[in-house]
């Protein structure tokens, strides 16, 4: 698993209680978490070439305090201040950041719109996880801090979507940042080296392509190994994001097309009876690949499915999982249906009743689209929720 991917794992349903703390809405915490994360991680790799640098951080991430368990305590507020990890996480940001910390801060907290105060909380938040995540993957993978530094660096461009425009200036280099490749294309636009300058603006083409697409295409790639329906298609078509309040007044920031909005209307709309199939497509749920793991990302949209089977309690529903047809029925019956059972349990895990739900796999049954197709075998692949009572 991805080191960030590992970070946000580590915060799971805890997201929830952030986002009280903060007085703000759990997707924009989650939001803001990641590009912290993402931030503190960028840091490091700007500077894992720095002498004794990695040293110094390879002692801190392999110090006896930094436990998962203590990195998920200190992170959401079950730690003393005063604690061992407490005192290692805030040493791990200086050391990472310096007298650059409140740029830092102030620039996350523009970009994520929680202003800089609560991204400083964010960022504190955040250092023990990466530290916990750190040592998770050290202890496992039995990396050394010359080991830790190639993964950081090798990992160091993904993370560039998650951070506000120009990041990379702020830690003093933009040697791991994806967009070092414009000013370089830049520096070297002179006819006497035709082509390089050929060279990097293709380069620099495909970057600024792909970065502006990054979380369409990411979408695009992750719905190959999941089964959410609106995943593969358009990031445009969920429409615009608005605030909607729920009967029990939790407030939630959901896309216009997207199953929250339906679902609500359906449930609101006493002309619409429950019956065998209306099935609503979850649009933001990402899988591990070839495996019924759910990833952190989808936590947003399980969250907001959670939220609106409190508000309203009268409410069961049925979680289904669907394959296309490709390889083995018997596998893809299984893993539809773990799927299923998955999605069923987190949203357990969120506060609902489970006698409220129930989930089957259907494997390659009951297509939405043609199989022959890559974006029809896409679109089969796909949990869907269906309203069983009202």
């Amino acid at each position: 698993m991805a080191i960030l991917d590992t970070v946000m794992s580590f915060l799971g349903p805890q997201v929830s209680t952030l986002a009280s703390r903060l007085g703000e809405p759990a997707d924009t915490v989650q939001r803001g978490m990641q590009g912290g994360a993402a931030a503190i991680l960028s840091g490091l790799a700007a500077k894992a070439d720095e002498p004794g640098f990695m040293g110094q951080i390879f002692s801190m991430i392999s110090n006896p305090a930094n436990t998962p368990a203590a990195a998920v305590s200190a992170a959401t507020g079950g730690a003393a201040p005063g604690s061992p990890l407490a005192d290692l996480s805030s040493r791990f940001l200086s050391s990472i950041f310096g007298p650059r910390l409140s740029s830092v801060t102030d620039k996350l907290g523009q970009f994520s719109g929680l202003g800089a105060g609560k991204a400083s909380s964010l960022l504190a938040m955040a250092a023990p996880l990466v530290l916990g995540s750190l040592g998770q993957s050290v202890r496992e993978s039995n990396l050394s801090a010359t080991g830790l530094a190639s993964s950081l660096k090798s990992e160091a461009s993904s993370w560039t979507r998650f951070l506000p425009s120009g990041f990379g200036s702020l830690l003093g280099t933009t040697a791991p940042i994806a967009s070092a490749v414009v000013p370089e294309a830049k520096a070297t636009n002179k006819w006497l080296w035709p082509v390089i300058i050929l060279a990097g603006l293709i380069l620099a083409a495909v970057w600024f392509f792909n970065r502006a697409k990054a979380p369409v295409t990411e979408t695009a790639q992750n719905a190959a190994n999941t089964m959410s329906s609106a995943a593969t298609s358009a990031a445009g078509a969920l429409g615009d994001f608005f605030k909607t309040k729920l009967p029990d007044g939790v407030e939630l920031n959901i896309p216009q097309n997207g199953i929250e909005n339906k679902l609500i209307g359906f449930i609101t709309d006493s002309s619409k009876p429950v019956d065998q199939t209306t099935w609503f497509n979850f649009d933001r749920l990402l899988f591990d690949t070839g495996a019924a793991t759910l990833q952190p990302s989808s936590q947003e949209q399980l969250t907001n499915i959670a939220e609106i089977l409190k508000a309203y309690p009268n409410v069961h529903v049925k979680i289904g999982g669907y394959t296309d047809n490709t390889g083995d029925a018997a596998a893809n019956q299984k893993l539809s249906d773990d799927r299923a059972k998955n999605v069923m349990n987190a949203l357990v895990s969120l506060g609902i009743d489970p006698s409220r739900l129930e989930s089957q796999g259907y494997g390659d049954q009951y297509p939405v689209a043609d199989n022959s197709t890559e974006e029809g075998r896409q679109q089969n692949r796909r949990i869907a929720l269906r309203v069983t009572q009202k």
